[in-house]
């Protein structure tokens, strides 16, 4: 006999010589012992006998495998005998019922729509104001009566595709007229004259800063008259300024977001400006005889926008450039009383520096326009 485990043994058949495993615990049953002893078995089967005689190797070789005894079995209880017939459940059937109805019920059918990413936003202002003012001909501080009318549109359209990329335009278009009594040369003369385009293109850097390259372009509608002067002092594309920067573009966002804007700042910057009236040339630092000037620098530009109160806004643009030889700066400034859903009143602040024209004996090269009005407006 070959020893497995602590729990099994393998024990070999003297009969046919065959091996069988044996796993613990084993029970010593009497009558494996009562067969292989009897002088008068007449059993013939032979897989009893080698079972029995197995057991009875095991029992006498390995008596540490034997865990219990039949009569141990016994006391612990037997199968029931006494149940001769199978015991059997009566069935009844209440009611005959016929397979169940299947109801299909008609699902609605849902339309699924798929709308394209809007990455183009437009909007725009606009308003058109008057403004009277009488002085009689005896006013202590004297003055004179005039009459003036300005209109304004400003139109945007923005690209974004919310990934990285954003394309911005706007269009600033400015025209008023004003009448004065004492001026006999001129019945109407603009007091406001602007066609203006602004252009960015950027490619986000961080969440607020990008790179840019921004161009701005802009002129006026009309000739340029002073009260009773034949003379014109500017005109259509006389001058046309065009300005191309390249530099970052911050977003301003503050005072929860009721100040909103961008500031850029072109570390490179091309300035053209176009003169059509070769006499306006000088006027506006261009040689004599010479239709264009060409200059390289720097500028800085800022467009803000701050709701001080639900009625009140203030609007700014500033604009600087520097060609290390000559400055140019302007600083915008409109605040925008809402009186009623379609009529508001304006206050335009325009202090204005340019070294490139003629000195004035007062104010130098600064120069500054000032205007107030009230009339209609509409934002769409």
């Amino acid at each position: 006999m070959t020893v497995l485990s602590a729990n099994a043994a393998q024990v070999k058949d003297s009969i046919n010589g065959q091996y069988y495993r044996l796993f613990t615990p084993m029970t010593f049953y009497h009558n494996v012992a009562d067969r292989t002893l009897a002088m008068n078995d007449e059993r013939e089967d032979k897989v009893e006998d080698a079972v029995d005689a197995v057991l009875l190797n095991v029992y006498l070789n390995r008596p540490d495998l034997v865990g219990t005894t039949e009569t141990t079995l016994k006391e612990a209880g037997s199968v029931r005998d006494d149940v001769d017939e199978p015991i059997e459940t009566p069935i009844s059937f209440v009611e005959e019922t016929g397979m169940p109805e299947v109801v299909i019920q008609d699902t609605a059918q849902v339309e699924l729509v798929i709308q394209k990413p809007k990455f183009w936003t437009y909007k725009g202002d606009g308003f058109l104001q008057f403004m009277q003012n009488y002085v009689s001909g005896n006013w202590y501080k004297g003055g004179e009566s005039n009459y003036s009318m300005l209109g304004a549109v400003t139109l945007e359209a923005n690209y974004d595709n919310k990934n990285k990329w954003k394309w911005d335009n706007k269009l600033e278009l400015k025209l008023g007229f004003q009448r004065t009594k004492t001026d006999s040369v001129h019945k109407f003369k603009s007091n406001e004259d602007l066609i203006r385009y602004t252009g960015k293109v950027g490619l986000e850097a961080t969440k607020k800063w990008y790179y840019t390259l921004q161009l701005l372009a802009y002129t006026q509608f009309t000739r340029g008259l002073k009260a009773n002067d034949e003379k014109t002092y500017s005109d259509f594309m006389s001058p046309f300024n065009l300005n191309v920067g390249l530099g970052m573009d911050y977003k301003v966002e503050a005072f929860n977001k009721k100040l909103t804007g961008t500031v850029n700042l072109s570390p490179i910057a091309l300035n053209y400006r176009y003169v059509g009236r070769l006499d306006l040339g000088p006027s506006y630092g261009l040689a004599e005889g010479k239709h264009s000037l060409l200059d390289f620098g720097s500028q800085v530009t800022a467009d803000l926008e701050w709701k001080i109160s639900e009625v009140l806004k203030w609007k700014t643009r500033f604009y600087a450039f520097t060609s290390y030889k000559r400055t140019e700066i302007e600083w915008e400034n409109t605040f925008a009383l809402q009186v009623s859903k379609y009529i508001s009143a304006n206050l335009f602040l325009y202090p204005r520096f340019d070294d490139a024209g003629s000195r004035d004996v007062d104010l130098g090269y600064w120069q500054f326009k000032e205007f107030s009005s009230i009339g209609f407006n509409y934002t769409f």
